[in-house]
C-alpha cells in the first residue's frame, strides 16, 4: 500500500511502522479487553474509557477494542434482517475442550450451533464469534 513502510522480521518490533489491528466494537470495552487479554494470554498496552488494544507480542499485529455508543450483537449462526458477524477471530489451541472450558470461566458463551468437530464456535461477553480450534 502507497504511504506504508513494509519491514522485515530482522526489524526491531517497537521500531516498525506497519503495525495493524483487528478492532472490535463493544458496550464496555473494558470487559472485553479482559476477556480478550486473558483468551490471548497477552498484556493490555493502552486502555482508556473508549477502548483499548492487547499487544498480542507477535510481529505487528494487534486486537482492539472500541467503545460503540449503539450495539448490537451479530447473530450466528446468520438470520434474515438480524446482524450478521461480519469478521470472527480464529484461536488454535492443543485441547479443545479445557480451551471451551477456559473462555467460558471468563465469560464466553458456547454456541448452539456446532459447524464442525474439532472447532467450537464461542460468543465473547458481547457476542462476537470467534472459533476454538484443534
Amino acid at each position: 500500500m502507497r504511504g506504508r513502510e513494509n519491514r522485515d522480521a530482522s526489524t526491531d518490533r517497537w521500531e516498525r511502522h506497519d503495525w495493524w489491528e483487528v478492532t472490535l466494537e463493544s458496550p464496555d470495552p473494558a470487559r472485553s479487553l479482559r476477556f480478550w487479554s486473558a483468551v490471548m494470554d497477552k498484556p493490555i498496552i493502552k486502555e482508556s474509557e473508549g477502548g483499548g488494544s492487547i499487544d498480542l507480542q507477535e510481529g505487528v499485529v494487534g486486537l482492539s477494542v472500541q467503545k460503540a455508543e449503539v450495539y448490537e450483537p451479530p447473530v450466528w449462526p446468520p438470520e434474515p434482517g438480524k446482524p450478521g458477524m461480519q469478521i470472527h477471530l480464529e484461536v488454535e489451541v492443543s485441547d479443545l475442550e479445557a480451551a471451551v472450558e477456559h473462555a467460558i470461566e471468563l465469560g464466553a458463551t458456547q454456541a448452539a450451533h456446532q459447524p464442525q468437530d474439532n472447532v467450537r464456535v464461542m460468543l465473547d461477553p458481547d457476542g462476537h464469534p470467534f472459533c476454538l480450534y484443534t
